[in-house]
């Protein structure tokens, strides 16, 4: 038998693994790219210049802009527990589909664990909207498909 509530705080540190890294991306990328708008010398060409700085400042703003997105995903984590069982889907829940093993938490991709195939989800996202107080036993429609919930975690 699988202990579910494991396999749960499993994919909870893997998306916490995944939004960390992000964060860490963002910042390397928005320190690399302050560092070329500040090393970009004054030229003869005060035009070139000019556009060089505001082209390294438009770089540093997406990558600042991608931050905070990432952040904003680390807040929505911490509304998470992944240690508790819930009887239908929603933050935090495992739902076992005839389609697939949804983990509503985060949109973060596929996820494999012991040869088992997860899907981190968001519960903003489409398959997170319909997942949404889904009991094992229901059945949904999603892109033309039905699915069969089987259990929730």
């Amino acid at each position: 038998m699988i202990d579910y509530i494991s396999v749960k705080q499993a994919l909870f540190e893997r998306c916490q693994q995944y939004v960390a890294q992000r964060i860490e991306t963002a910042k390397t990328a928005m320190e690399a790219a302050q560092a070329a708008a500040n090393e970009e010398s004054k030229s003869s060409a005060g035009d070139k210049y000019e556009t060089g700085r505001a082209m390294a400042q438009l770089e540093r703003d997406r990558h600042a802009q991608q931050l905070a997105e990432a952040l904003k995903l680390q807040q929505e984590l911490t509304r998470i527990d992944s240690g508790r069982s819930y009887t239908s889907g929603q933050p935090g829940g495992l739902v076992l589909t005839s389609q697939g093993h949804f983990f509503i938490a985060i949109s973060a991709g596929k996820m494999t664990l012991n040869q088992t195939d997860y899907f981190a989800v968001s519960a903003a996202s489409p398959i997170g909207v319909r997942l949404n107080h889904a009991k094992p036993g229901d059945e949904l429609a999603f892109n033309g498909k039905s699915i069969r919930v089987l259990a929730v975690y």
